[in-house]
């Protein structure tokens, strides 16, 4: 009878204990799941609930531990890492708080460690994911993911005449050649401290170039962008001041249609349609796309000429005003946006003096440089760096305010102001907004 009644309470007194645990132990470890691979290994917790954990590493030896809060585990673990070369072994340490349950991780040596739970799917329950990579296996990765980032914008620099061609001559012996190597030097530097800009230098010494192969060298480096330097001259020298030229639309047509004349040899001067053009026996289609090419290439030429008039003129006298349109042979790409820009008149005596002033050609420059980086950012190619850190346009609407815009396009009222050079928050219809990339 005694012993009948010692056996009962034990066993009341077992039941107590798993009801208590219970109570404490809202959660638990249903099992453990090791994933060894070449450059990591993953461990899965299953758990019945959500897990409710925290983390820390520590070293000599190296160990990773885990607290699970309001959990009990009913895994045996000490034989579940025996075929993983990154944890030598996983055990249970007494946790820092009632009720909760700490596995320690005893690792090979140090891992970049990510940890995250996942929510119950297909035949998978609630679990807690531990993913342990090796360090040489990830810069790796980071070098694989470097390499496909996102391009430089490529900017070729003509610096006009050169060797034998002397260009204008200014009334103290100045040359023309040596004047826009100078300038080019000093935009080529500049361009390439710029992230997201690389400059190539179509003459980096005293040599002659012809036109064509001017424009063969810019495709050759996928330019982006021709811009030819020079210095302007006259038979008197009272003329003075910059210019920014494209090339004359009649020219343009006249280059345009001898392309297409002759576009199973030219196809390449037409960019990415090219090789549609070369193969289509559409000549109408031809036409057109060839067409559709040669008009953008105009407009983004006169839309960074623009952009260089406005910054030359805040560093120089102007010659012209606006951008203007001639017949000028180092121009005549349809594919690659192209300008010429006069530096000023070598023939002035006062400006031959600036133009040789290496203070001054910093400063036309440095005005190149902002020229070429508001136009891209106003119109980034699209595989480019500058795509993804340029501006969009909006054109404001009724019922619009920054602060509707700025949660739009998920930017902040600041950066909106900033980018349109905003000193309040009132904005127009109709007023067009550059909008940050976010």
């Amino acid at each position: 009878m005694i012993g009948q009644r010692s056996s009962w309470m034990y066993a009341l007194l077992l039941t107590l204990w798993l009801v208590s645990l219970n109570v404490l132990a809202s959660n638990k470890i249903n099992g453990v799941r090791v994933w060894p691979a070449p450059e990591n290994t993953r461990v899965v917790f299953d758990l019945s609930k959500k897990p409710d954990y925290s983390y820390f590493s520590l070293s000599g030896p190296n160990r990773l531990v885990i607290d699970f809060k309001n959990s009990a585990n009913a895994v045996e673990l000490s034989k579940l890492a025996k075929n993983d070369k990154r944890i030598l072994k996983i055990r249970t340490s007494k946790a820092k708080h009632k009720g909760a349950t700490r596995v320690v991780m005893e690792l090979a040596q140090s891992y970049q460690t990510t940890i995250f739970p996942l929510a119950p799917a297909g035949q998978y329950g609630n679990r807690l994911v531990v993913d342990l990579y090796d360090k040489k296996s990830l810069e790796k990765r980071t070098v694989r993911v470097e390499s496909k980032k996102k391009r430089d914008i490529v900017i070729a620099i003509v610096a006009g005449h050169g060797g034998e061609d002397p260009g204008s001559i200014g009334p103290r012996g100045t040359y023309e050649k040596h004047v826009t190597l100078n300038i080019s030097k000093k935009l080529a530097k500049l361009i390439n401290s710029k992230k997201g800009l690389s400059a190539k230098l179509i003459r980096t010494g005293d040599y002659y170039i012809n036109h064509n192969r001017k424009t063969q060298l810019a495709r050759k480096y996928k330019a982006d962008l021709l811009i030819s330097i020079h210095a302007d001259a006259f038979t008197s020298p009272q003329p003075r001041g910059a210019s920014v030229l494209v090339q004359d639309p009649r020219r343009a047509n006249s280059e345009f249609a001898k392309w297409i004349a002759n576009r199973q040899k030219e196809s390449e001067l037409l960019g990415g349609a090219g090789d549609t053009i070369r193969k289509t026996k559409d000549k109408n289609l031809a036409l057109t796309l060839a067409d559709m090419k040669k008009e953008h290439t105009m407009a983004s030429s006169y839309d960074f000429a623009e952009q260089a008039v406005k910054e030359l003129k805040k560093v120089t006298r102007m010659h012209k005003k606006r951008p203007e349109g001639l017949s000028l042979a180092v121009l005549k790409s349809s594919d690659i946006p192209s300008v010429l820009i006069e530096t000023g008149f070598i023939s002035n005596p006062a400006e031959e003096r600036n133009l040789n002033s290496d203070k001054h050609q910093q400063k036309l420059a440095k005005a190149i440089l902002t020229a070429v980086h508001n136009y891209f950012m106003d119109a980034p190619p699209a595989d480019t760096l500058y795509a993804s850190t340029g501006y969009k346009k909006h054109r404001v609407a009724k019922g619009e305010s920054l602060s509707v815009l700025a949660q739009r396009y998920k930017v902040s009222v600041g950066q909106l102001k900033s980018a349109n050079n905003l000193s309040s928050n009132t904005v127009r219809i109709g007023q067009t907004l550059k909008i940050p990339r976010a």
